[in-house]
């Protein structure tokens, strides 16, 4: 049984903390503070590697998906963006017609993918109508695939731009083969941040109530945060608590992603890309306060495969899945964004010293291996 004695911790006010995590309590803002401003990085990712092999033991999860990005144009020129193209400028821009989006899909798709994760730019003519089509088509070609499309960001842009409600615009979206919602757009809360970074974008407290009524629709998503920009810790702290306040509202959050902020090629570049420290600190208070949602990604493609399974100790235990032709991270100096084969992908897990387990979006195994179920 881990106690306070067995952690090791540098930081002797982090002992509190500990027993409220070993206690199973829930931490408050004052706890989360500490958590994100103590030198005691070590002490840190252990409480949240106890969380989470309590939640998971050895198991980290990843799945079979691929991207599709099915326009960079955009109208809300984020400070944040490398990917997006300026509406009504051509150089470098793309929108594929239905017919293209499916065509480039099959190009990568076989019965093993399970999931195809799909997000793009804010484009003005790409309505309702136009996603309806694309889902359905998609489902035509692929009928075993799970669509896990559209930002919350997204969502209410299209409905906006269709002249419908959102709860209309969802309705006809998840009729037309909407299975579930990825979690990007939501970058940090706060208002100062907001203004800095994504002035133009669905602000904050918009995200939330789009999310509320995403799950009230009876469907599931994802939630991100996206750190190592403009934001302090006290400012990542209050974000983690708005998502654990709808959470236990709602309870229609699967997974957090911490996004770690890729400034090459953005507006921001003049800032330094995020250090291993801040990823791994960042990845274990998130654990440690989102009490309430069941898993935590550490997103391979921002972080490095180093890392990323390093993180598989500091509360983690999802690195996402293969991933073909993920441009986003890559337009902003990634260099992962050619995906990574199955085989690879569970070598890197088992080098960690963890198990690989084959899952769906929903988290369910599709088939673990090392005979896990």
């Amino acid at each position: 049984m881990t106690d306070v004695g067995t952690l090791r911790l540098r930081d002797p006010a982090l002992g509190p903390v500990a027993e409220k995590v070993i206690a199973g309590e829930r931490l408050d803002r004052e706890d989360g503070l500490l958590l994100a401003g103590t030198d005691d990085l070590l002490g840190v990712g252990s409480l949240a590697n106890t969380v989470r092999e309590k939640l998971h033991r050895d198991h980290t999860y990843y799945n079979i998906n691929r991207h599709l990005n099915p326009t960079n144009v955009c109208v809300s020129s984020c400070k944040l963006c490398a990917f997006y193209v300026p509406w009504r400028e051509r150089d470098g821009g793309w929108t594929y017609s239905v017919e293209q989006a499916v065509e480039i899909t099959g190009q990568d798709v076989d019965e093993s993918v399970s999931e195809l994760h799909i997000v793009g730019g804010l484009h003005p003519k790409l309505g309702v109508a136009y996603y309806e089509e694309l889902f359905r088509a998609l489902k035509r070609r692929f009928p075993w695939i799970h669509l896990k499309a559209l930002t919350m960001v997204e969502l209410d842009f299209i409905a906006s731009a269709s002249r419908m409600s959102l709860e209309e615009a969802i309705k006809r979206l998840r009729e037309a083969g909407l299975d579930s919602c990825p979690g990007g757009g939501a970058e940090i809360f706060s208002p100062r941040v907001r203004d800095l970074i994504c002035d133009h974008k669905t602000d904050g407290r918009r995200w939330l109530e789009i999310a509320r009524t995403v799950h009230r629709a009876g469907l599931r998503s994802n939630c991100t945060m996206l750190y190592g920009h403009v934001e302090t810790a006290a400012e990542r702290v209050d974000h983690l608590l708005d998502l654990r306040d709808l959470q236990d509202e709602t309870g229609g959050f699967q997974c957090l992603i911490p996004l770690a902020f890729h400034p090459e090629n953005t507006a921001l570049d003049h800032l330094p890309p995020t250090g291993g420290r801040l990823d791994l600190q960042t990845l274990a208070v998130s654990r440690l306060l989102l009490d309430n949602v069941p898993h935590l990604k550490a997103y391979w493609i921002m972080l490095g495969e180093k890392v990323a399974q390093v993180a598989l100790h500091f509360g983690a235990d999802d690195l996402d899945g293969t991933i073909v032709d993920e441009r986003i991270t890559r337009a902003a100096g990634g260099t992962a964004g050619t995906g990574m084969t199955r085989q690879a992908l569970e070598r890197l897990i088992r080098d960690a010293g963890r198990i690989p387990v084959l899952r769906d979006t929903f988290y369910r195994p599709i088939k673990s291996a090392a005979g896990v179920a």
